[in-house]
């Protein structure tokens, strides 16, 4: 799949449970849609860092910036995060994944 580069972050708080099953699953889905790109991974060290990255949810997905759960909603706190979906708490379904990789490798029109 080609299209414009990726940035892909993964925000997370220490000890989440369901981080590590989810950056296997977002990893085995980057290469299913042949993607090769970086993860960078964010550990959301504090209430303020949450506040100040509006973040999710542990584990929080963004592509391009954009939430994979185009769930512009976020607590901004420490907290764990459920996907619409999933079958396994916190981590999200590898359809929405896929769908999110999909769209953002969309070029945009200006």
């Amino acid at each position: 799949m080609s299209g414009p580069p990726l940035r892909i972050e993964v925000l997370y708080i220490a000890d989440c449970p369901a981080y590590r099953p989810t950056m296997n699953l977002l990893r085995e889905a980057l290469i299913a849609e042949g993607i090769h790109t970086q993860i960078i991974e964010v550990l959301v060290a504090d209430e303020k860092m949450a506040a100040a990255l509006k973040f999710g949810g542990s584990p929080t997905i963004r592509i391009n910036g954009l939430d994979v759960a185009e769930d512009p909603a976020s607590s901004g706190t420490l907290t764990c995060r459920l996907y619409p979906g999933s079958q396994q708490t916190g981590v999200p379904p590898v359809a929405m994944l896929r769908r999110a990789i999909a769209n953002a490798c969309v070029p945009r029109k200006e």
